[in-house]
């Protein structure tokens, strides 16, 4: 079969499973063959476009696969694969019912196809389109253990994401609007591969303005302050698999939306630096802004939370220097993303065991469950950058590019930040992971949790200390998509 024919299968594969987990026995089960069987093909398809260095088109070209779109496939790859993997654990030490387990499968199933038609869709209005969709279904995985909390997390999710969206919304009309300077025989003017191509025909201001209301749309969408106030909340009550998902990678298809844009709006403004000042501003103000209140967290999973609003402006203070910066957050963000996933499913597990979030009550942690107690301490020690682990490099490399730049502004907000970071989080993971308990019990874990924490701690700890000559190669081929370099 030819990739172009493949290429919708990973939109639609998953929507067909998503009816077979809602209808038919073992729920879960089905999850994972349809997911199994989409993330096989996305790899294929990812390396067959790598390999050849020749994007894929679909759907007239409404659907596309580039370089960057396959990096962030590939991200999802990762995360997706075993977040579903995790659930069957989590899920079997939960209390759902057979009908929740099946909503559940339903709405993962669909959510991935929502993030599957964000990554795919060379067209702005579908991007939004994908966009919007995820919030739909991924508004009532939040709830999935109805209470009072989870339910005002959830209301507080779907109010200000499709608040955000809507701002998208109105950016992406006046992005429409801007192309009335094109040639009437230009057809399919809101393709990303066409607007690239005519961007000097676009009207600046009012280009301008639609980038702000975009970059505000989808910057709610990845959580980078101050519209990140959905996502303590919604991640503090969702199932941890869920969190895993929101943290290690649905945060960044808003990221990558914005990063679409930027070579447009650099473009058409002959490289004036609009777009990169903008994305690099509002990365500072993330970073410094999750400083002060992870300070004062007292439950786990809202501690990681405002790690990810640190860690979306340490990846938006990267794509605004620009240049090496780009690789630099590309890299970041594999980084973050595997290092979440790791310590929401350890702090998941964690959660279950202690049977609370609590930090003050989790005490001594490697010694009652040795292998979700380590992964939570490694997860922990790699997002704040503690070496040898690959958030270490990722962050010294930004340091590099602050530098190159004479970007210091930037640099002190970064290091003073992070500083930050460093000892509020780092206190919580000694005090968790040692210490006397009153809690003699010893929580035997199954063969395929080792695996999970194994693998991992392993690659974020590989990344750290060897970076691969192919994947370097990859996210510069990324990043040149984002700097408009052909």
């Amino acid at each position: 079969m030819h990739e172009s024919m493949l290429l919708p299968l990973l939109i639609l594969i998953p929507i067909l499973f998503a009816l077979f987990s809602k209808w038919i026995p073992r729920t879960l089960e089905w999850m994972l063959i349809g997911v199994t069987l989409t993330l096989g093909i996305a790899f294929y398809l990812t390396y067959t476009m790598v390999s050849s260095n020749q994007i894929i088109y679909s759907l007239s070209n409404w659907l596309f696969l580039d370089h960057l779109s396959a990096y962030y496939l590939f991200m999802m790859i990762l995360v997706f694969w075993m977040s579903s993997l995790y659930s069957l654990i989590y899920f079997k030490k939960s209390d759902l019912s057979d009908s929740s387990l099946g909503t559940f499968s339903m709405l993962w199933l669909l959510s991935m196809s929502a993030v599957m038609l964000v990554l795919l869709s060379n067209h702005v209005v579908l991007i939004w389109v994908g966009l919007e969709a995820t919030t739909v279904f991924t508004t009532f995985l939040i709830a999935l253990h109805q209470n009072k909390k989870s339910l005002e997390a959830m209301w507080k999710y779907l109010i200000i994401c499709s608040l955000g969206v809507a701002f998208a919304l109105i950016g992406t009309i006046l992005l429409a609007a801007s192309t009335h300077n094109f040639d009437p025989s230009i057809k399919d003017v809101l393709l990303w591969t066409t607007l690239k191509t005519y961007a000097n025909h676009l009207d600046t201001s009012l280009l301008k303005i639609a980038f702000i209301f975009i970059f505000v749309g989808y910057g709610t969408k990845s959580g980078l302050a101050p519209m990140h106030t959905w996502l303590p909340d919604a991640h503090s009550q969702a199932p941890s698999p869920v969190s895993a998902f929101f943290s290690g990678f649905m945060i960044n298809t808003g990221i990558y939306c914005i990063a679409r844009f930027v070579p447009v709006i650099e473009a058409a403004t002959n490289q004036s630096g609009f777009a990169l000042q903008f994305v690099g501003i509002m990365g500072a103000i993330s970073i410094m802004l999750a400083a002060v209140f992870i300070f004062f967290q007292t439950d786990l999973k809202r501690l990681l939370a405002y790690s990810s609003v640190e860690h979306m402006g340490i990846i938006a203070l990267g794509l605004g220097l620009g240049g090496f910066g780009t690789n630099v957050a590309l890299f970041h963000s594999l980084n973050h993303s595997i290092s979440k996933t790791l310590s929401f499913f350890s702090a998941g597990r964690i959660g279950q065991i202690y049977e609370t979030h609590d930090m003050k009550n989790i005490i001594s942690t490697i010694k009652v469950s040795p292998v979700w107690g380590v992964g939570l301490l490694v997860g922990l020690l790699a997002l704040i950058g503690m070496a040898p682990f690959s958030i270490f490099m990722s962050e010294l490399q930004l340091i590099k590019a602050a530098v190159v730049k004479h970007s210091w502004l930037y640099l002190v907000v970064f290091l003073v930040g992070t500083s930050i970071v460093f000892i509020g989080v780092l206190k919580q993971a000694i005090s968790m992971s040692f210490g006397k308990t009153k809690n003699t019990a010893f929580e035997k874990a199954k063969l395929v949790e080792y695996v999970l924490v194994i693998l991992l701690i392993t690659i974020i700890t590989c990344l750290g200390v060897f970076m691969p000559e192919s994947l370097w190669s990859f996210i510069i081929k990324a990043s040149n998509v984002v700097n408009g370099v052909k």
